[in-house]
């Protein structure tokens, strides 16, 4: 009996102090979690890299896809390039850089192109070699010449060219394939204004078809012959091996 007394005594008095202290009773703390649906994680994620993939190619790199061969062979029709915007935020462009530029001489299409000479600098051109300020202008490595004929400057400014100095805040450009490229031999040199950026790195290559189906209306039938062409032909076209850095 003794013992049954200070067991209920003891229970009565922790009792008295839980109600005292207002103690909470222990709670499943699990239940107090909120977890996120699976597709709710899902759509933030997507929605956050959407968000840093605009914010990357408005501000900080564009991509472009050659369609002309004036720069063949440092870049050739159907490469994919990344441009760095923010290339000249600090820095001026300089001899030697390959830049994204709008002509505003031509249909106002963004070109692409190599510097060659730089504001107060005077270029000429004598029998196809390019001379920088009296001195003969470093040749990229991959810049390549396809007709051997040498035209006079009377006829063409090809081959034959100035002196001209460059123009304060402007760039006089060339293709690197010097005998099939429209370029400020042509159309005068380009302003700092419309310069958009330098091209840093070929991510992606696929060798144009000249076979490829074409659209036609009403463009159904077409969808399927194109996307079988192109799937079925995908893996011959495609150019890893020019995947790189741009120079």
């Amino acid at each position: 009996m003794d013992n049954q007394f200070e067991t209920e005594t003891s229970n009565f008095e922790i009792s008295d102090y839980m109600q005292d202290k207002q103690v909470a009773p222990p709670q499943d703390f699990k239940k107090l979690k909120t977890e996120k649906p699976i597709w709710r994680e899902y759509l933030e994620t997507i929605i956050i890299a959407l968000l840093a993939a605009l914010i990357l190619r408005v501000f900080i790199v564009s991509a472009y896809r050659v369609s002309s061969g004036s720069m063949e062979g440092t870049l050739t029709e159907g490469d994919y390039i990344f441009v760095n915007k923010l290339a000249y935020q600090w820095s001026p462009p300089e001899s030697g850089d390959i830049i994204v530029f709008r002509n505003e001489f031509k249909d106002t299409r963004d070109y692409i192109k190599r510097i060659i000479a730089t504001e107060g600098q005077t270029v000429e051109i004598i029998d196809k070699t390019v001379y920088v300020d009296g001195e003969v202008a470093p040749i990229p490595f991959d810049t390549k010449y396809v007709d051997n004929r040498i035209f006079p400057s009377v006829l063409s400014n090809r081959d034959n060219f100035g002196p001209m100095m460059v123009p304060e805040g402007q760039y006089f450009v060339m293709g690197d394939n010097r005998d099939d490229s429209q370029d400020s031999r042509f159309w005068g040199c380009v302003d700092k204004k419309y310069v958009k950026g330098k091209a840093i790195f070929i991510y992606f290559s696929y060798e144009p078809d000249p076979k490829s189906p074409e659209w036609q209306a009403p463009y159904i039938v077409e969808f399927f012959e194109i996307s079988w062409h192109n799937l079925t032909t995908f893996a011959t076209r495609l150019r890893l091996g020019r995947l790189g850095y741009v120079d």
